[in-house]
Order: structure tokens, then sequence, then C-alpha cells
């Protein structure tokens, strides 16, 4: 077993995304200690994407699992610690060191300041047969399964960039794709609906949402329920793909900074929470644009930032004295 880490240090991080990936880069180019806490695989969710083609430089587009690598292999160059974990569970301050404590799975981790970016994970539809058959027909990666449902029907649910772009990766194996979707027109961007559209895979269930996951050891139906009729349809699939939102990793962080009605992190344009010393950084901060760009760029100023703040701790401003005509009230 490990020994407990107790050193304090300069900055913590908490998730290994495209803003915290980012935020470690800056941070340890900086020639700041720091470590960087991750409970599934760096890069977060675009790890586990196929193909990403807006993240400027790279015009041929670029797998999500080599983009994360690239920025993983950039931040353990200038010397970040990066640390697997399984979870975290509290965040507390040590007011006799002045330090922030993040707890986890492994023990605690210390640092002057914090940077947030535990990011978001899947929603899931809470629909009957939705948890039992997670592993058996379930599930919210299509470039980790898709491989799986070679020649065999799958439906997607959602019309976001998600749905869309994950249904036409699945539409490499599968014989067919089911999109099902709550309205009569997709959310995602122009060019993956023109793709989508024209790929002649895809039937597209409109106006429904999912009723039911039935099947005996594996998925062998999605039952679907028309938002305007109330009709109720089985569809016949092997496989069933939600994309229906995400919701931010933040139940941990109640009561440890302000948060807004749907868990997102508060900040101010600085990318300071409600606590000295505490920063927010992608997906899990209240931002309305979630995209790899915008979380690099809010990774690059929560470090700049929390590096401004150790500054100030190590050499504090000093206070003023009084004025000329404060002179007798001083006396």
């Amino acid at each position: 077993m490990a020994a407990p880490d107790t050193t304090i240090h300069d900055v913590v991080i908490v998730g290994a995304g495209p803003a915290g990936l980012t935020a470690g880069i800056y941070a340890s180019r900086g020639r700041l200690d720091t470590v960087i806490l991750e409970r599934n695989m760096a890069g977060g969710q675009i790890a586990m994407t196929e193909l990403v083609e807006n993240y400027p430089g790279f015009p041929e587009g670029i797998s999500g699992y080599d983009l994360s690598e690239k920025m993983k292999e950039q931040a353990l160059k200038f010397g970040a610690d990066l640390r697997e974990i399984q979870g975290v569970s509290s965040l507390e301050h040590d007011d006799l060191a002045d330090a922030w404590t993040v707890q986890t799975d492994g023990g605690p981790v210390k640092g002057r300041a914090v940077i947030l970016a535990p990011g978001r994970e899947p929603r899931r539809s809470g629909i009957p047969g939705e948890a039992e058959f997670v592993g058996r027909g379930v599930s919210w990666c299509a470039t980790c399964d898709g491989a799986l449902y070679r020649d065999r029907v799958v439906a997607v649910v959602g019309g976001g960039d998600a749905a869309v772009e994950e249904g036409m990766f699945l539409a490499k194996f599968a014989s067919k794709v089911y999109l099902v979707h709550r309205r009569r027109e997709l959310r995602a961007a122009a060019i993956a609906q023109e793709r989508c559209f024209a790929n002649d895979k895809f039937e597209f269930v409109w106006d429904s949402v999912p009723h039911r996951i039935d099947g005996a050891e594996m998925v062998e139906a999605l039952e679907v329920e028309n938002v305007k009729t109330g009709a109720v349809t089985a569809l016949p699939v092997n496989g069933v793909f939600m994309y229906i939102g995400q919701i931010p990793n933040t139940q941990w962080l109640e009561g440890a900074v302000e948060l807004d009605e749907t868990g997102y992190i508060v900040t101010d344009e600085l990318l300071r929470t409600s606590r000295r010393g505490v920063f927010a950084a992608g997906d899990a901060n209240h931002s309305p644009l979630k995209q790899i760009t915008n979380a690099t760029g809010q990774g690059a100023l929560a470090a700049i930032q929390a590096e401004k703040y150790l500054d100030a701790l190590a050499c504090p401003m000093p206070s003023p004295g009084p004025a000329a005509g404060d002179a007798a009230a001083a006396v």
C-alpha cells in the first residue's frame, strides 16, 4: 500500500479532460508542482470519440483518443503528475495549512490552489430495462462497443451532435440504425445531419421517446412511444445507445462551492469559484458552450489565474499606511 501523500502541492487539478490537461500543461510549464487526478482515462469523453473535426490544427480531423494522448504527453513532458483514481468524495479547506484537501479513494491530496475540471457524464433515461441490460446491449459509447454490432440492428436515442455522430460510427458496422428523436428535426450540426440523411442505413423514428428495453439474456427490442399519439411501437434491435444529455460530475462538490440549479459550477469571468483559491474549467462549468476549444481555453485561463493567486499568497501586498490627513487618528 502506497504511503499517504502529505505534500502540499501548488495546484491540484480534478479531471483530465481537455480542460484539466490544458490546465496541467500551463501550470506545470509555469514550474508549479502540479497533480492531475483522473478517475477514467485521460481525455475524458473525447477519448471515446472516433473523429474530432472542429479542433484547430487538424484539417483532416483527428481521433479523440489520439488528441487526448497528445495533450496527456504534453502535460507529462512539463512535469505534471497524472494520477489514476477511482473517485473523489469531497473538497475541504485546511485552515491551519491554508490549503485545500481533495479527498480521493486513495487518500487526501492537498494543494494551495485547486482547479475543478470534473466534466460531465451521460444522462440515464431511467426507463425499464436500461439498467438491467447495461453491458448486454445498452451502451453510451458507440466508439467503445460499435464493433460488437457488426451486421446487427441498433437504435440510437437522441438528436444532437453526439447522437448523430455516434450513429454514423455505428453505421460502419450495423446493418441498420434506428435514430429515435422526440422532435421532428435534429439538433446536430448541419454537416453531421447531411451525412446522416445521406446514409441509407438510417431509419428515423420521429416524435418518439424510449419507453422500455426488452429481451431475455440480451437486448431484443426497444419500445418507443410517440409523443403526439401515445402509440407504443417495438423496434427489433440488438443494441440501444443513449444520447439524451449530460449531467455534471459535481455531486461531491455540494456545499463546497456554489453550484447552479442544475449542478454546474458557478464562476466569474476569471473562472474563480465562490471559494478563494478554487477555480473551475470545462464542461462542468456553467458556461453555455460545451466544446473542446472552449474547454482548453478555460483550462489555460484557470491555470494562469491559479498561478497569480499563488504568487499573491507568496508575496502579499503590504497594507497601505494611514493617509497624511489620518495621522491624528492613527496616533
